[in-house]
């Protein structure tokens, strides 16, 4: 019985500690799918989710969020292991994701739910975010167009959103490829 016990807290123990080391971020930058499938790239990323956030209507649809004014924006929910991967590391993976100089959306999804955006859950990433845009607007001097919201709530998408990327892989490479993301991307970033 005692040795049934130790091995028990053990577990708690370790369980417990390791689920400390997971947080959660949030971005956006227009579709979610694309955002889902740039942060599963990210090493110490464990689980994206595609959703809406930092809008005022409780549990919004697809069809609300992108056509009506309920002031959400398509993001992803992003849990990562922080022994593994740093905030600010997320940030950077996030801008070379996005076209930051797009007041319109992202890429060839226009209106005010597909803008880029981070919403932050203290100053302190914050302050990472806002010296990143610094830096990017020095790089390109330009001013980029990235909402900054106090994180809120988070709404889960609809079950058909969810890793859209993995189960609609060829309708989503037509789709990245029409919008021209990958083009644009290379052009901002790699040069």
């Amino acid at each position: 019985m005692k040795k049934l016990f130790i091995i028990f807290v053990c577990l708690c123990f370790s369980t417990n500690s390791f689920s400390e080391n997971l947080k959660k971020a949030y971005f956006a930058g227009g579709c979610f799918w694309c955002m889902e499938e740039s942060f599963d790239k990210v090493k110490g990323v464990k689980v994206t989710t595609s959703g809406y956030s930092g809008g005022h209507v409780k549990n919004p649809t697809y069809k609300q969020v992108v056509q009506e004014n309920t002031g959400h924006l398509e993001s992803v929910e992003v849990v990562y292991d922080s022994n593994v991967i740093t905030y600010t590391t997320l940030v950077n993976a996030y801008f070379k994701s996005i076209d930051p100089f797009d007041s319109k959306g992202q890429f060839c999804d226009k209106g005010y739910s597909y803008r880029s955006g981070i919403l932050y859950q203290d100053l302190n990433q914050k302050k990472i975010i806002d010296r990143k845009i610094l830096e990017i607007e020095t790089k390109f001097k330009k001013k980029a167009f990235v909402i900054l919201k106090k994180f809120n709530e988070f709404y889960k998408a609809e079950n058909y959103h969810q890793d859209f990327y993995e189960k609609n892989f060829f309708r989503y490479l037509a789709y990245k490829k029409a919008c021209k993301r990958e083009e644009r991307l290379n052009e901002l970033w790699n040069n």
